[in-house]
């Protein structure tokens, strides 16, 4: 099975206008698209609803497959293989995913793209869709901030990618540049773990309101840069709502 847990650390490292950083231990879970029907009938937590995949919490209204192919044929990228995302999963009925992954993959099974589908805390969604050279060991990306996210970053930013996709490890690292200048740093490593009742509920046992650790971190991150003075920048929708999709991405690489 492709699907396969990921235990390991977020990180976040802030460089200016203040030092700020904090890290904690995580799992995130590699859902093959191809495997959500095994993966529901077979695991019993799954079986249970203690863990969930829900459909919903990506995308837009329509079928996942349908949206990562509106997505790609948008940007012109073929990836008629297997579509695998790095995410949190429903926890005990809730999950908030700051950034899901998807990877995107030819027929032959190699990469052709990844899609970073982003939320922020007013339940809003963005995607950007980024090609992927298929021989690359380390998958570097670039693409211009055009999505809200964080009160205490303004939206003169971009986002330079680091990944390694899954295999025996991953790594999603992002540098975040602001007027030009690095502002923020953050990751997530991982070891992978075969999907199995026993690993998914040793990680659950481990990290049984991780889901509600992720929320409460942002919040509780978001106090202490307040606290240190880091000054506040206004929501600023621009136009993408729940589920809608706004395609503005730089394809070259670093």
């Amino acid at each position: 099975m492709h699907s396969a847990i990921y235990t390991g650390q977020v990180m976040h490292r802030r460089l200016r206008p203040r030092r700020h950083a904090f890290r904690y231990r995580v799992f995130s879970l590699l859902f093959d698209l191809d495997e959500l029907e095994n993966i529901r009938h077979g695991l019993a937590l799954f079986r249970l609803g203690i863990v969930r995949f829900e459909p919903q919490d990506h995308g837009d209204a329509r079928d996942l497959r349908a949206w990562l192919d509106g997505l790609l044929a948008r940007e012109g990228i073929v990836a008629d293989g297997p579509r695998r995302v790095l995410c949190y999963p429903r926890l005990f009925g809730y999950v908030f995913n700051p950034l899901s992954v998807w990877f995107c993959h030819r027929r032959d099974n190699t990469l052709a793209a990844i899609v970073y589908e982003v939320h922020n805390t007013y339940g809003e969604r963005h995607a950007y869709v980024l090609c992927a050279g298929s021989d690359e060991a380390v998958v570097r990306q670039r693409a211009e901030k055009v999505f809200y996210v964080s009160p205490f970053l303004s939206m003169d930013c971009e986002y330079h990618f680091r990944i390694r996709p899954p295999n025996d490890d991953v790594l999603v690292a992002i540098n975040e540049t602001e007027a030009g200048r690095p502002v923020l740093t953050a990751t997530f490593s991982g070891k992978r773990q075969p999907l199995s009742n026993a690993t998914l509920l040793a990680a659950l046992l481990r990290h049984p309101l991780m889901t509600v650790k992720v929320i409460a971190a942002i919040h509780i991150e978001a106090v202490r840069l307040m606290w240190k003075g880091v000054a506040r920048h206004a929501h600023t929708p621009s136009g993408a709502r729940r589920g809608d999709v706004a395609l503005r991405a730089l394809r070259s690489s670093d």
